[in-house]
Protein backbone atom coordinates (compact mmCIF):
# COMPACT_ATOMS: atom_id res chain seq x y z
CA UNK A 1 0.00 0.00 0.00
CA UNK A 2 1.33 3.44 -1.06
CA UNK A 3 -0.16 4.65 1.78
CA UNK A 4 2.11 2.56 4.38
CA UNK A 5 5.14 2.54 2.46
CA UNK A 6 5.21 5.98 2.70
CA UNK A 7 3.94 6.45 6.05
CA UNK A 8 6.70 4.36 6.97
CA UNK A 9 9.40 5.33 5.26
CA UNK A 10 8.97 8.99 7.04
CA UNK A 11 8.31 7.90 10.75
CA UNK A 12 11.44 5.55 10.58
CA UNK A 13 13.49 8.88 8.82
CA UNK A 14 11.80 10.81 12.25
CA UNK A 15 13.39 8.03 14.42
CA UNK A 16 16.53 8.25 12.94
CA UNK A 17 16.46 11.94 12.95
CA UNK A 18 15.75 11.81 17.13
CA UNK A 19 18.74 9.63 17.38
CA UNK A 20 16.24 6.63 18.32
CA UNK A 21 16.31 3.10 17.55
CA UNK A 22 13.54 1.80 15.59
CA UNK A 23 11.79 -1.31 17.29
CA UNK A 24 10.64 -4.25 16.01
CA UNK A 25 7.16 -4.31 17.02
CA UNK A 26 6.01 -1.02 15.07
CA UNK A 27 2.99 -1.71 12.94
CA UNK A 28 1.22 -0.01 10.54
CA UNK A 29 -2.25 -1.17 10.19
CA UNK A 30 -5.18 -0.05 8.19
CA UNK A 31 -8.53 0.47 11.12
CA UNK A 32 -11.28 -1.79 10.85
CA UNK A 33 -13.33 0.73 11.10
CA UNK A 34 -13.34 3.75 8.79
CA UNK A 35 -14.09 5.61 11.39
CA UNK A 36 -10.32 5.79 13.16
CA UNK A 37 -9.12 6.86 9.77
CA UNK A 38 -7.31 5.50 6.66
CA UNK A 39 -3.83 4.20 8.71
CA UNK A 40 -3.23 3.09 13.06
CA UNK A 41 0.22 3.77 14.18
CA UNK A 42 1.33 2.07 17.85
CA UNK A 43 4.71 3.50 17.22
CA UNK A 44 3.99 6.14 20.05
CA UNK A 45 3.45 3.36 22.54
CA UNK A 46 6.59 1.26 21.58
CA UNK A 47 8.58 4.42 21.12
CA UNK A 48 7.76 5.92 24.93
CA UNK A 49 10.35 3.97 26.54
CA UNK A 50 13.44 5.90 24.36
CA UNK A 51 11.81 9.07 24.41
CA UNK A 52 11.69 9.50 28.42
CA UNK A 53 8.33 10.65 27.46
CA UNK A 54 4.66 8.58 28.47
CA UNK A 55 2.94 7.57 25.41
CA UNK A 56 0.88 10.22 24.68
CA UNK A 57 3.37 12.54 24.73
CA UNK A 58 5.56 10.98 22.08
CA UNK A 59 2.51 10.91 19.80
CA UNK A 60 1.88 14.27 19.92
CA UNK A 61 5.79 15.16 18.92
CA UNK A 62 5.55 12.12 16.22
CA UNK A 63 1.94 13.92 15.09
CA UNK A 64 3.92 17.48 14.67
CA UNK A 65 6.67 16.01 13.00
CA UNK A 66 4.59 14.21 10.26
CA UNK A 67 2.13 17.57 9.91
CA UNK A 68 5.53 18.95 9.16
CA UNK A 69 6.45 16.66 6.46
CA UNK A 70 3.55 15.42 4.77
CA UNK A 71 0.77 18.04 3.11
CA UNK A 72 -1.31 15.21 2.13
CA UNK A 73 -2.21 14.18 5.19
CA UNK A 74 -5.65 15.27 6.22
CA UNK A 75 -5.56 15.07 10.13
CA UNK A 76 -4.04 12.96 12.63
CA UNK A 77 -5.65 12.48 16.00
CA UNK A 78 -3.74 10.80 18.99
CA UNK A 79 -6.16 7.51 20.15
CA UNK A 80 -6.04 5.29 23.44
CA UNK A 81 -3.21 4.98 25.65
CA UNK A 82 -1.01 5.90 22.37
CA UNK A 83 -1.81 5.26 19.00
CA UNK A 84 -2.01 7.36 16.06
CA UNK A 85 -4.53 7.32 13.70
CA UNK A 86 -3.88 9.19 10.31
CA UNK A 87 -6.24 10.00 7.65
CA UNK A 88 -4.88 11.30 4.01
CA UNK A 89 -6.83 14.20 2.13
CA UNK A 90 -8.52 13.00 -1.00
CA UNK A 91 -6.02 14.33 -3.37
CA UNK A 92 -3.56 11.56 -2.59
CA UNK A 93 -6.18 8.91 -3.01
CA UNK A 94 -7.29 10.49 -6.27
CA UNK A 95 -3.38 10.53 -7.74
CA UNK A 96 -4.42 6.40 -7.78
CA UNK A 97 -5.90 6.35 -11.15
CA UNK A 98 -2.90 7.84 -13.09
CA UNK A 99 -0.55 5.53 -10.78
CA UNK A 100 -2.62 2.71 -11.78
CA UNK A 101 -3.27 3.54 -15.51
CA UNK A 102 0.30 4.48 -16.40
CA UNK A 103 1.56 1.09 -14.34
CA UNK A 104 -0.85 -1.05 -16.47
CA UNK A 105 0.11 -4.98 -16.30
CA UNK A 106 2.74 -3.65 -14.28
CA UNK A 107 0.91 -1.93 -11.34
CA UNK A 108 1.81 -4.10 -7.60
CA UNK A 109 4.80 -5.56 -9.45
CA UNK A 110 7.29 -5.10 -6.61
CA UNK A 111 10.91 -5.63 -5.26
CA UNK A 112 10.41 -7.10 -2.04
CA UNK A 113 11.85 -10.11 -2.92
CA UNK A 114 15.16 -8.11 -3.95
CA UNK A 115 16.09 -11.13 -6.55
CA UNK A 116 16.31 -14.10 -3.96
CA UNK A 117 16.45 -17.00 -5.87
CA UNK A 118 13.49 -19.44 -5.00
CA UNK A 119 12.66 -22.80 -6.21
CA UNK A 120 8.98 -23.78 -6.17
CA UNK A 121 7.94 -27.61 -6.79
CA UNK A 122 4.50 -28.69 -7.15
CA UNK A 123 2.39 -31.66 -8.58
CA UNK A 124 5.56 -34.44 -9.41
CA UNK A 125 2.96 -36.74 -9.12
CA UNK A 126 4.50 -40.34 -10.18
CA UNK A 127 3.66 -40.86 -13.94
CA UNK A 128 1.79 -43.70 -12.95
CA UNK A 129 -1.85 -42.76 -13.60
CA UNK A 130 -3.61 -39.58 -14.97
CA UNK A 131 -4.12 -36.33 -12.58
CA UNK A 132 -6.77 -36.35 -9.66
CA UNK A 133 -8.83 -33.46 -8.57
CA UNK A 134 -5.63 -33.43 -5.46
CA UNK A 135 -3.10 -32.58 -8.13
CA UNK A 136 -5.27 -29.55 -9.41
CA UNK A 137 -5.56 -27.99 -6.23
CA UNK A 138 -2.00 -28.15 -5.20
CA UNK A 139 -1.04 -27.51 -9.62
CA UNK A 140 -3.12 -24.17 -8.80
CA UNK A 141 -1.62 -23.41 -5.52
CA UNK A 142 2.05 -23.85 -6.88
CA UNK A 143 1.68 -22.04 -10.32
CA UNK A 144 0.04 -18.90 -8.33
CA UNK A 145 2.48 -18.60 -5.75
CA UNK A 146 5.24 -18.85 -8.55
CA UNK A 147 3.63 -15.79 -10.85
CA UNK A 148 3.00 -14.03 -7.47
CA UNK A 149 6.38 -14.51 -6.38
CA UNK A 150 7.92 -13.45 -9.44
CA UNK A 151 5.36 -10.71 -9.34
CA UNK A 152 7.07 -9.51 -5.92
CA UNK A 153 10.53 -9.65 -7.26
CA UNK A 154 12.08 -12.55 -6.57
CA UNK A 155 14.02 -14.87 -9.18
CA UNK A 156 11.71 -17.98 -9.46
CA UNK A 157 11.76 -21.30 -10.83
CA UNK A 158 9.08 -23.61 -10.99
CA UNK A 159 10.05 -27.53 -11.13
CA UNK A 160 8.01 -30.83 -11.42
CA UNK A 161 10.27 -33.78 -9.73
CA UNK A 162 9.29 -36.92 -12.16
CA UNK A 163 9.60 -39.85 -9.97
CA UNK A 164 10.99 -42.38 -12.51
CA UNK A 165 12.87 -44.43 -10.60
CA UNK A 166 12.07 -47.27 -8.22
CA UNK A 167 9.28 -50.38 -7.67
CA UNK A 168 6.13 -48.04 -8.60
CA UNK A 169 7.47 -47.39 -12.41
CA UNK A 170 8.29 -50.81 -12.21
CA UNK A 171 4.66 -51.90 -11.35
CA UNK A 172 3.21 -49.50 -14.33
CA UNK A 173 5.06 -51.46 -16.65
CA UNK A 174 4.84 -54.76 -15.42
CA UNK A 175 0.35 -53.87 -15.20
CA UNK A 176 0.56 -52.53 -18.57
CA UNK A 177 2.29 -55.66 -19.93
CA UNK A 178 -0.90 -57.53 -17.89
CA UNK A 179 -3.61 -55.65 -19.99
CA UNK A 180 -1.56 -56.75 -22.87
CA UNK A 181 -2.03 -60.00 -22.56
CA UNK A 182 -5.90 -59.66 -21.39
CA UNK A 183 -6.28 -58.05 -24.71
CA UNK A 184 -4.85 -60.93 -26.26
CA UNK A 185 -7.57 -62.93 -24.49
CA UNK A 186 -4.82 -65.01 -22.47
CA UNK A 187 -5.40 -66.07 -18.73
CA UNK A 188 -3.45 -63.19 -15.92
CA UNK A 189 -3.72 -62.79 -12.37
CA UNK A 190 -4.08 -59.63 -10.39
CA UNK A 191 -1.48 -58.99 -8.01
CA UNK A 192 -3.03 -56.97 -5.05
CA UNK A 193 -0.49 -54.00 -5.44
CA UNK A 194 -0.43 -53.75 -9.52
CA UNK A 195 -1.75 -50.67 -11.36
CA UNK A 196 -5.78 -51.91 -12.29
CA UNK A 197 -6.56 -48.91 -13.93
CA UNK A 198 -9.01 -49.07 -17.13
CA UNK A 199 -6.84 -46.13 -18.03
CA UNK A 200 -3.82 -48.76 -18.90
CA UNK A 201 -6.84 -50.80 -21.02
CA UNK A 202 -6.86 -47.56 -23.32
CA UNK A 203 -3.17 -47.74 -23.07
CA UNK A 204 -2.95 -51.19 -24.09
CA UNK A 205 -4.96 -50.88 -27.12
CA UNK A 206 -2.59 -47.96 -28.47
CA UNK A 207 0.34 -49.89 -27.88
CA UNK A 208 -0.75 -53.03 -29.62
CA UNK A 209 -2.04 -51.01 -32.66
CA UNK A 210 1.69 -49.36 -33.11
CA UNK A 211 3.52 -52.84 -32.56
CA UNK A 212 0.85 -55.63 -33.55
CA UNK A 213 4.06 -58.03 -32.89
CA UNK A 214 4.67 -57.57 -29.32
CA UNK A 215 3.90 -60.75 -28.25
CA UNK A 216 6.32 -62.35 -30.51
CA UNK A 217 9.25 -60.63 -28.57
CA UNK A 218 10.87 -62.38 -25.79
CA UNK A 219 8.73 -61.49 -21.90
CA UNK A 220 12.04 -59.57 -20.62
CA UNK A 221 11.92 -57.31 -23.77
CA UNK A 222 8.06 -56.95 -24.49
CA UNK A 223 7.78 -55.95 -20.51
CA UNK A 224 10.43 -53.37 -21.48
CA UNK A 225 8.32 -51.71 -23.77
CA UNK A 226 5.29 -51.25 -21.95
CA UNK A 227 7.55 -49.63 -18.88
CA UNK A 228 8.77 -47.06 -21.71
CA UNK A 229 5.67 -46.44 -23.25
CA UNK A 230 3.50 -46.53 -20.24
CA UNK A 231 5.78 -43.67 -18.39
CA UNK A 232 5.96 -41.66 -21.85
CA UNK A 233 2.39 -41.47 -22.81
CA UNK A 234 1.49 -40.94 -19.17
CA UNK A 235 3.60 -37.95 -18.25
CA UNK A 236 3.44 -36.48 -22.04
CA UNK A 237 -0.99 -36.62 -20.51
CA UNK A 238 0.21 -35.01 -17.13
CA UNK A 239 1.80 -32.19 -19.33
CA UNK A 240 -1.45 -31.79 -21.69
CA UNK A 241 -3.33 -31.17 -18.63
CA UNK A 242 -1.62 -28.97 -17.35
CA UNK A 243 -1.07 -26.89 -19.77
CA UNK A 244 -4.53 -26.67 -20.27
CA UNK A 245 -4.80 -26.08 -17.15
CA UNK A 246 -2.63 -22.82 -17.26
CA UNK A 247 0.25 -24.68 -15.07
CA UNK A 248 3.72 -24.29 -16.34
CA UNK A 249 6.95 -25.62 -15.08
CA UNK A 250 10.16 -24.25 -15.82
CA UNK A 251 12.10 -27.84 -15.61
CA UNK A 252 11.40 -30.76 -15.12
CA UNK A 253 13.38 -33.03 -13.19
CA UNK A 254 13.85 -36.80 -13.34
CA UNK A 255 14.66 -39.08 -10.73
CA UNK A 256 16.28 -41.28 -12.42
CA UNK A 257 19.50 -38.50 -12.96
CA UNK A 258 19.89 -38.76 -9.51
CA UNK A 259 21.38 -42.36 -9.75
CA UNK A 260 22.89 -42.03 -12.51
CA UNK A 261 25.19 -39.47 -11.32
CA UNK A 262 25.66 -40.72 -7.85
CA UNK A 263 24.06 -38.04 -6.32
CA UNK A 264 22.59 -40.35 -3.53
CA UNK A 265 26.27 -41.56 -2.85
CA UNK A 266 27.62 -37.74 -2.72
CA UNK A 267 24.56 -36.55 -0.17
CA UNK A 268 25.19 -39.81 2.13
CA UNK A 269 28.69 -38.78 1.95
CA UNK A 270 28.29 -35.94 3.36
CA UNK A 271 25.65 -36.80 6.23
CA UNK A 272 28.63 -39.50 6.95
CA UNK A 273 31.30 -36.37 7.17
CA UNK A 274 28.53 -34.28 9.42
CA UNK A 275 28.60 -37.72 11.66
CA UNK A 276 24.32 -38.06 10.99
CA UNK A 277 24.81 -41.69 9.52
CA UNK A 278 24.66 -45.16 11.53
CA UNK A 279 24.60 -48.70 10.45
CA UNK A 280 22.07 -51.17 12.60
CA UNK A 281 20.97 -54.50 11.59
CA UNK A 282 22.33 -54.10 8.06
CA UNK A 283 20.70 -51.22 7.52
CA UNK A 284 21.87 -47.69 6.91
CA UNK A 285 20.39 -45.20 9.46
CA UNK A 286 20.03 -41.72 9.81
CA UNK A 287 19.91 -39.99 13.19
CA UNK A 288 17.44 -37.62 12.48
CA UNK A 289 16.13 -37.73 16.58
CA UNK A 290 19.02 -35.25 17.15
CA UNK A 291 17.38 -32.65 14.70
CA UNK A 292 14.17 -33.09 16.04
CA UNK A 293 12.41 -36.17 14.51
CA UNK A 294 10.56 -38.44 16.78
CA UNK A 295 12.76 -41.64 15.27
CA UNK A 296 15.41 -42.33 13.14
CA UNK A 297 15.12 -42.77 9.53
CA UNK A 298 16.62 -45.65 7.25
CA UNK A 299 17.89 -44.27 4.09
CA UNK A 300 19.19 -47.72 2.70
CA UNK A 301 17.43 -50.99 3.69
CA UNK A 302 19.29 -54.44 4.61
CA UNK A 303 18.61 -55.82 0.79
CA UNK A 304 20.60 -52.45 -0.30
CA UNK A 305 17.30 -51.16 -1.59
CA UNK A 306 16.77 -47.06 -1.30
CA UNK A 307 13.85 -45.66 0.89
CA UNK A 308 12.08 -42.89 -0.78
CA UNK A 309 13.58 -40.55 1.93
CA UNK A 310 17.12 -41.09 0.73
CA UNK A 311 16.25 -40.17 -2.83
CA UNK A 312 14.41 -36.87 -1.10
CA UNK A 313 17.63 -35.96 0.37
CA UNK A 314 19.76 -36.24 -2.18
CA UNK A 315 17.18 -34.41 -4.84
CA UNK A 316 17.29 -31.65 -2.00
CA UNK A 317 20.70 -31.16 -2.12
CA UNK A 318 20.96 -31.06 -5.93
CA UNK A 319 18.24 -27.63 -5.54
CA UNK A 320 20.73 -26.15 -3.12
CA UNK A 321 23.84 -27.03 -5.12
CA UNK A 322 21.68 -25.55 -8.40
CA UNK A 323 21.48 -22.12 -6.38
CA UNK A 324 18.66 -21.86 -4.91
CA UNK A 325 18.29 -19.58 -1.37
CA UNK A 326 14.82 -21.06 -0.82
CA UNK A 327 13.09 -23.91 -1.43
CA UNK A 328 9.79 -24.13 -1.50
CA UNK A 329 7.91 -27.96 -1.43
CA UNK A 330 4.15 -28.35 -2.20
CA UNK A 331 2.82 -31.97 -0.60
CA UNK A 332 -0.35 -33.24 -0.10
CA UNK A 333 -1.92 -33.12 3.56
CA UNK A 334 -1.20 -36.56 3.80
CA UNK A 335 2.23 -35.78 4.05
CA UNK A 336 2.22 -33.60 7.21
CA UNK A 337 4.36 -36.16 9.62
CA UNK A 338 7.13 -36.36 6.66
CA UNK A 339 8.25 -32.66 7.46
CA UNK A 340 10.14 -32.90 10.30
CA UNK A 341 12.15 -35.08 8.74
CA UNK A 342 12.79 -33.15 5.90
CA UNK A 343 13.35 -30.39 8.49
CA UNK A 344 16.56 -32.04 9.88
CA UNK A 345 18.02 -33.53 6.85
CA UNK A 346 17.87 -29.59 5.54
CA UNK A 347 19.77 -28.71 8.46
CA UNK A 348 22.18 -31.97 8.51
CA UNK A 349 22.70 -30.45 4.65
CA UNK A 350 24.09 -26.98 6.35
CA UNK A 351 20.61 -25.05 5.61
CA UNK A 352 19.16 -22.80 7.74
CA UNK A 353 15.42 -23.26 8.73
CA UNK A 354 14.21 -20.23 6.16
CA UNK A 355 15.77 -21.73 3.43
CA UNK A 356 13.32 -24.76 3.50
CA UNK A 357 9.60 -24.57 3.54
CA UNK A 358 6.39 -26.82 3.25
CA UNK A 359 2.60 -25.72 1.75
CA UNK A 360 0.44 -28.62 2.54
CA UNK A 361 -3.20 -28.99 0.13
CA UNK A 362 -5.61 -31.04 1.58
CA UNK A 363 -8.41 -32.63 0.15
CA UNK A 364 -10.89 -31.55 -2.00
CA UNK A 365 -14.78 -32.48 -1.77
CA UNK A 366 -16.60 -32.67 -5.08
CA UNK A 367 -20.14 -31.57 -4.57
CA UNK A 368 -22.91 -31.25 -7.07
CA UNK A 369 -26.03 -29.05 -5.54
CA UNK A 370 -24.61 -29.15 -2.38
CA UNK A 371 -23.81 -33.26 -2.07
CA UNK A 372 -20.83 -34.91 -2.16
CA UNK A 373 -20.22 -37.66 -5.08
CA UNK A 374 -17.92 -40.06 -5.48
CA UNK A 375 -15.11 -39.33 -8.22
CA UNK A 376 -15.42 -42.07 -10.93
CA UNK A 377 -15.97 -40.69 -14.75
CA UNK A 378 -16.69 -44.03 -15.42
CA UNK A 379 -19.46 -44.66 -13.70
CA UNK A 380 -20.56 -41.13 -14.97
CA UNK A 381 -19.16 -39.07 -12.62
CA UNK A 382 -15.86 -37.19 -12.20
CA UNK A 383 -12.50 -38.77 -11.55
CA UNK A 384 -10.04 -36.69 -12.97
CA UNK A 385 -8.93 -33.02 -13.82
CA UNK A 386 -9.29 -33.06 -17.14
CA UNK A 387 -12.55 -33.96 -15.99
CA UNK A 388 -12.92 -30.71 -13.73
CA UNK A 389 -11.82 -28.95 -16.51
CA UNK A 390 -13.93 -30.20 -19.08
CA UNK A 391 -16.96 -30.03 -17.00
CA UNK A 392 -16.38 -26.23 -15.45
CA UNK A 393 -13.17 -24.95 -17.46
CA UNK A 394 -10.04 -24.07 -16.04
CA UNK A 395 -11.28 -20.23 -14.88
CA UNK A 396 -13.21 -21.59 -12.32
CA UNK A 397 -11.56 -24.66 -11.19
CA UNK A 398 -8.20 -22.51 -10.26
CA UNK A 399 -10.55 -19.74 -8.99
CA UNK A 400 -12.32 -22.25 -7.06
CA UNK A 401 -8.84 -24.28 -5.53
CA UNK A 402 -7.46 -20.66 -4.54
CA UNK A 403 -10.45 -19.34 -2.85
CA UNK A 404 -9.20 -20.76 0.26
CA UNK A 405 -5.77 -21.63 2.27
CA UNK A 406 -4.20 -24.45 1.04
CA UNK A 407 -3.98 -26.66 4.37
CA UNK A 408 -7.75 -26.45 4.49
CA UNK A 409 -10.36 -28.63 3.07
CA UNK A 410 -12.16 -27.36 0.11
CA UNK A 411 -15.93 -28.04 -0.92
CA UNK A 412 -16.03 -27.32 -4.82
CA UNK A 413 -19.61 -27.26 -6.17
CA UNK A 414 -19.90 -28.38 -9.66
CA UNK A 415 -23.43 -26.73 -9.73
CA UNK A 416 -22.71 -23.51 -8.25
CA UNK A 417 -19.20 -22.91 -10.94
CA UNK A 418 -21.75 -23.32 -13.62
CA UNK A 419 -24.32 -20.64 -12.50
CA UNK A 420 -23.80 -16.92 -14.52
CA UNK A 421 -24.60 -15.53 -11.62
CA UNK A 422 -23.62 -13.55 -8.49
CA UNK A 423 -22.97 -16.27 -6.14
CA UNK A 424 -20.51 -17.70 -7.43
CA UNK A 425 -17.30 -16.42 -6.54
CA UNK A 426 -15.34 -16.59 -10.19
CA UNK A 427 -18.29 -15.37 -11.96
CA UNK A 428 -18.66 -12.26 -9.49
CA UNK A 429 -15.30 -11.06 -9.74
CA UNK A 430 -14.80 -12.24 -13.65
CA UNK A 431 -18.49 -10.18 -14.98
CA UNK A 432 -17.01 -6.99 -12.06
CA UNK A 433 -14.17 -6.83 -15.19
CA UNK A 434 -16.48 -7.49 -18.04
CA UNK A 435 -18.98 -5.09 -16.70
CA UNK A 436 -16.12 -1.94 -16.61
CA UNK A 437 -14.98 -2.94 -20.36
CA UNK A 438 -18.35 -2.63 -21.33
CA UNK A 439 -19.03 0.80 -19.95
CA UNK A 440 -16.17 1.66 -21.78
CA UNK A 441 -17.30 0.46 -25.18
CA UNK A 442 -20.44 2.32 -24.42
CA UNK A 443 -18.33 5.17 -23.05
CA UNK A 444 -16.48 5.00 -26.97
CA UNK A 445 -19.98 4.40 -28.65
CA UNK A 446 -21.09 8.15 -27.04
CA UNK A 447 -18.03 9.71 -28.19
CA UNK A 448 -16.99 9.88 -23.78
CA UNK A 449 -13.46 9.36 -24.20
CA UNK A 450 -10.66 8.51 -21.28
CA UNK A 451 -7.79 10.72 -21.57
CA UNK A 452 -4.43 8.90 -22.20
CA UNK A 453 -2.68 11.41 -20.16
CA UNK A 454 -3.29 14.41 -18.21
CA UNK A 455 -5.66 12.59 -15.80
CA UNK A 456 -5.34 15.46 -13.18
CA UNK A 457 -7.80 17.46 -15.00
CA UNK A 458 -10.73 14.94 -13.82
CA UNK A 459 -9.55 12.96 -10.90
CA UNK A 460 -10.44 15.83 -8.79
CA UNK A 461 -14.32 15.11 -9.41
CA UNK A 462 -13.69 11.95 -7.47
CA UNK A 463 -15.08 12.73 -4.18
CA UNK A 464 -17.82 10.33 -3.08
CA UNK A 465 -17.10 8.30 -0.28
CA UNK A 466 -17.59 4.92 -2.54
CA UNK A 467 -15.40 6.55 -5.12
CA UNK A 468 -12.48 6.80 -2.29
CA UNK A 469 -13.03 3.52 -0.55
CA UNK A 470 -12.34 1.84 -4.48
CA UNK A 471 -9.47 4.06 -4.94
CA UNK A 472 -7.91 2.90 -1.17
CA UNK A 473 -8.53 -0.62 -1.56
CA UNK A 474 -6.89 0.01 -5.20
CA UNK A 475 -3.76 1.63 -3.70
CA UNK A 476 -3.87 -1.43 -0.95
CA UNK A 477 -3.22 -3.72 -4.10
CA UNK A 478 0.63 -3.68 -3.86
CA UNK A 479 1.17 -4.10 -0.06
CA UNK A 480 -1.50 -7.43 -0.43
CA UNK A 481 0.88 -8.32 -3.27
CA UNK A 482 4.22 -7.94 -1.15
CA UNK A 483 2.55 -9.73 1.79
CA UNK A 484 1.04 -12.48 0.17
CA UNK A 485 4.51 -13.36 -1.52
CA UNK A 486 6.01 -12.89 1.90
CA UNK A 487 3.61 -15.61 3.63
CA UNK A 488 3.27 -17.82 0.13
CA UNK A 489 -0.20 -17.44 0.81
CA UNK A 490 -2.13 -17.32 -3.32
CA UNK A 491 -5.46 -17.26 -1.64
CA UNK A 492 -5.05 -13.60 -0.21
CA UNK A 493 -4.89 -12.51 -4.21
CA UNK A 494 -8.23 -13.83 -4.23
CA UNK A 495 -9.78 -12.67 -1.27
CA UNK A 496 -8.23 -9.55 -2.09
CA UNK A 497 -10.54 -9.69 -5.63
CA UNK A 498 -13.16 -10.47 -3.67
CA UNK A 499 -13.87 -7.46 -1.64
CA UNK A 500 -12.48 -5.05 -4.41
CA UNK A 501 -15.40 -6.88 -6.95
CA UNK A 502 -17.63 -6.34 -4.29
CA UNK A 503 -17.26 -2.49 -4.06
CA UNK A 504 -17.04 -1.93 -7.59
CA UNK A 505 -20.96 -3.44 -8.02
CA UNK A 506 -21.76 -1.65 -5.08
CA UNK A 507 -20.14 1.74 -7.00
CA UNK A 508 -21.68 0.47 -10.05
CA UNK A 509 -25.68 0.04 -8.69
CA UNK A 510 -25.31 3.79 -6.94
CA UNK A 511 -23.37 5.96 -9.06
CA UNK A 512 -24.34 7.23 -12.96
CA UNK A 513 -21.42 7.25 -14.63
CA UNK A 514 -21.90 8.58 -18.48
CA UNK A 515 -24.97 10.03 -17.62
CA UNK A 516 -22.97 12.31 -14.36
CA UNK A 517 -23.93 15.54 -13.73
CA UNK A 518 -21.15 16.95 -16.02
CA UNK A 519 -18.69 15.68 -18.58
CA UNK A 520 -15.67 15.75 -16.39
CA UNK A 521 -17.53 13.42 -13.70
CA UNK A 522 -18.05 11.49 -16.04
CA UNK A 523 -14.81 11.29 -17.69
CA UNK A 524 -13.46 10.50 -14.09
CA UNK A 525 -15.41 7.99 -13.10
CA UNK A 526 -14.70 6.23 -16.57
CA UNK A 527 -10.71 6.57 -15.26
CA UNK A 528 -11.64 5.24 -12.10
CA UNK A 529 -13.42 2.12 -13.39
CA UNK A 530 -10.71 2.19 -15.59
CA UNK A 531 -8.17 1.49 -12.92
CA UNK A 532 -9.84 -0.68 -11.05
CA UNK A 533 -10.35 -3.16 -14.04
CA UNK A 534 -6.17 -2.29 -14.67
CA UNK A 535 -6.27 -4.25 -10.72
CA UNK A 536 -8.63 -6.96 -11.40
CA UNK A 537 -6.79 -7.84 -14.40
CA UNK A 538 -3.53 -8.01 -12.76
CA UNK A 539 -4.91 -10.27 -9.02
CA UNK A 540 -6.25 -12.49 -11.72
CA UNK A 541 -3.48 -12.88 -13.65
CA UNK A 542 -1.78 -13.63 -10.32
CA UNK A 543 -4.21 -16.68 -9.95
CA UNK A 544 -3.71 -18.13 -13.61
CA UNK A 545 -7.27 -16.75 -14.26
CA UNK A 546 -8.59 -14.89 -17.32
CA UNK A 547 -10.05 -11.44 -17.08
CA UNK A 548 -13.06 -11.56 -19.85
CA UNK A 549 -14.50 -8.17 -21.60
CA UNK A 550 -17.93 -9.61 -22.05
CA UNK A 551 -19.46 -12.37 -20.09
Amino acid sequence: MRAQSRLLAQLQEIVREMGLAWPDKAQIEIPREKKFGDLAVNLPMILAGQTGRPPRETASLLADKLKARDTDLADITIAGPGFLNLRYADGFWQETVPIILEAGAAYGHGFSGQGKKVQVEFVSANPTGPLHIGHGRGAAVGDSLARLLRFAGYEVQAEYYINDAGKQIDLLGLSLWLRVLELRGLPVEWPEDWYRGLYLKDLAEELLALQPDLLDRTKDEARDICLDFAQKRILGKIKDVLNDFRVQHDFWFSEKTLVQKGAVEKAFQLLRQNGHLFEQDGALWFRTTALGDDRDRVLRKSDGSLTYFASDIAYHADKYARGFDLVVDIWGADHHGYIPRMRAAMESLGREKTDFEVLLVQLVNILDDGKQIVMSKRQGQFETLADVIAEVGTDAARFMFLSRKSDSPLDFDLTLVKQRTLKNPVYYVQYAHARICALLRRADKKNIQTPMSGYGEFIRYLVKPSELELLRRADAFTGMVASAAANMAPHHVSYYLMELSRELHAYYASVHVLNAENEPTAKARLCLLKSIGQVIQNGLNLLGVSAPESM
